[in-house]
């Protein structure tokens, strides 16, 4: 093997490290807002469950999903406090 296509896979290597380092972040940050949204959705499907018994609902959509999602369980509460208070 020629000493220039060794600095050349070296190189690739290398290049493809960095690369990996200064994506995989914003990847984890976004596959957490993925689940947390996803688990936001569940949060808003119980709330509307247990909430038909008492003639309460919120809406299941992307934005109230994603609200939750990123703010938790004070999200769903905050949510709540602003539907009772819109009744």
């Amino acid at each position: 093997m020629e000493t220039n296509t060794l600095i050349i896979y070296i190189s690739c290597i290398c290049f493809l490290f960095i690369f990996g380092r200064i994506f995989i972040l914003p990847i984890k940050s976004i596959l957490k807002l993925i689940f947390n949204s996803i688990l936001g959705g569940v949060i808003i499907y119980v709330i509307n469950i247990i909430g038909a018994m008492f003639d309460f609902h919120i809406g299941l959509n992307y934005f109230t999903a994603i609200f939750i999602g990123l703010l938790g369980t004070p999200g769903a509460l905050l949510l709540i406090i602003l539907k009772l208070f819109i009744i």
